[in-house]
């Protein structure tokens, strides 16, 4: 496939720089890198293109790459370069997931088979994804952010109408929610989708560097630094940088970070040359930071600033009724994963999870979800609502449950739940009626069978 973009990872310059210059001649579109974290910055859900890296490297290795990219999108080709004692590692990675692995030393016309093989693979699944889309079926985007809830369809039509445009934007929700899904699927949604998407905990920064590592410095700044670092706002020009728990900063830096936004540059520790950034920034907070602002842990400046877009994203306790669907998905998902049989939830089972309180949301239910698919069962969760004291109130609610279980499991189809549960077309209806059941929250088309 000419012209299609190559991701080439090295740490060693003279066999990168040749590599590049092959597949070039080949027609690909290849961009060098020498660290496997950049890798990361780069990619995303609709990335048109393939991966090639070596498998051993300083820092993150190839395989850790390759596991990485398949959290942000399963279906990236990665090819591993592999030197000969590696070759067993690299079947073994195929089981996991690698397109294919290439030994050195290796022909330029061996790689570049594999590529253009892996290109052509990878444009089958986006035009499929586009298609599927125009048709009427669940695009990428329900795909990522899965729930037919009111709640969740309001986020994504939000998302859809945010996305293009060039407005910073503030996510605010749970632990687990799924915060970080939204800003991706905002860069992925915007004209900036192929440059890079940078996050940056801020929690997990060093106060002492802080400075340093969002800003960059030259030379001598301070004592250590003996060569210049570009920092990470810089290394994300053209991109999206988005910062995760941002009521973590420490309030000092809160007032540098408002100038860089009101003014779109920096100045490197030990420089005094402004350097120009276009960027669009995106921040994070498990909390409304109005609350921060008040017990003067935030700028109220930086948070007018911040929030030109605010978007909230739904605990589950907020849709119960994506609990089962969303369940049977991440068990699926978990089961391609791990390279297992998906196994079948009893209903009896699906309607247990969608009973339980999730405190930590969709994270906590993908670990459940993990677990079951491994054949691990699920351990029984701290919480759980108590059931309702008299007995036809408990007796309603177990109705609806096994009811709801039932058409998750058969995804929203009425014969089979009907049949299934001994009841007749009419008294299924009947009973979905009185419930408030929507057979199209659970994948069912909006015409009645």
């Amino acid at each position: 496939m000419s012209g299609a973009r190559v991701l080439l990872v090295d740490d060693e310059p003279d066999l990168r720089t040749s590599t590049a210059q092959a597949l070039d001649l080949e027609g690909f579109a290849v961009q060098e890198l020498a660290e496997a974290g950049r890798v990361l910055d780069l990619v995303s859900f609709g990335f048109p293109g393939v991966v090639v890296t070596d498998i051993r490297m300083p820092g993150m290795d190839g395989l850790t790459l390759m596991n990485r990219i398949h959290e942000i999108d399963r279906d990236i080709p990665v090819i591993l370069v592999t030197g000969h004692g590696d070759v067993q590692l690299a079947v073994r990675a195929m089981r996991d997931g690698a397109y294919d692995f290439v030994e050195k030393p290796f022909s330029a016309s061996q790689l570049a088979e594999i590529v253009a093989r892996a290109a052509d693979y990878r444009r089958l699944v986006v035009e499929n994804r586009v298609l599927r889309a125009a048709a009427g079926q669940a695009d990428d985007l329900e795909a990522r952010l899965v729930g037919r809830s009111t709640a969740m369809i309001d986020l994504r039509r939000r998302i859809r109408t945010i996305g293009p445009s060039e407005a910073d934007v503030l996510v605010i929700g749970e632990t687990g929610t799924g915060k970080d899904l939204v800003a991706r699927a905002l860069h992925d949604l915007s004209p900036r989708a192929q440059r890079p998407f940078v996050a940056i905990d801020c929690a997990a920064l060093p106060p002492a560097l802080i400075e340093s590592e969002l800003f960059g410095h030259e030379a001598g700044a301070f004592a250590g630094a003996l060569r210049p670092r570009v920092g990470k706002l810089e290394h994300a020009r053209g991109g999206t940088v988005l910062l995760d728990d941002i009521a973590s900063m420490p309030i000092e830096t809160q007032g540098t970070l408002l100038h860089v936004i009101e003014r779109r540059e920096i100045t490197r520790l030990g420089s005094n040359e402004a350097v120009p950034l276009d960027l669009r920034f995106m921040a994070t907070s498990r909390m409304p930071l109005e609350e921060e602002v008040a017990a003067g842990r935030f700028r109220a400046d930086l948070l007018y600033r911040l929030n030109v877009v605010t978007l909230t994203v739904p605990p589950l306790a907020a849709r119960p009724e994506d609990v089962a669907p969303l369940f049977l998905r991440l068990v699926a998902e978990a089961a391609q994963r791990h390279r297992v049989e998906p196994p079948a939830p009893p209903p009896a089972l699906v309607a247990a999870v969608a009973a339980r309180d999730w405190p930590g949301n969709v994270r906590e239910l993908r670990n459940a979800a993990d677990r079951y698919a491994l054949g691990l069962g699920i351990a029984e969760m701290p919480g759980e609502a108590e059931p309702p004291s008299r007995l036809a109130a408990r007796v309603a609610a177990f109705e609806k449950r096994e009811i709801e279980a039932a058409l998750a499991a058969h995804k929203g189809a009425i014969r089979p739940v009907y049949e299934a549960l001994g009841l007749s077309r009419k008294t299924l209806w009947e009973k979905m009626q009185k419930h408030g059941i929507d057979k199209t929250a659970f994948g069912a088309a909006d015409e009645d069978e």
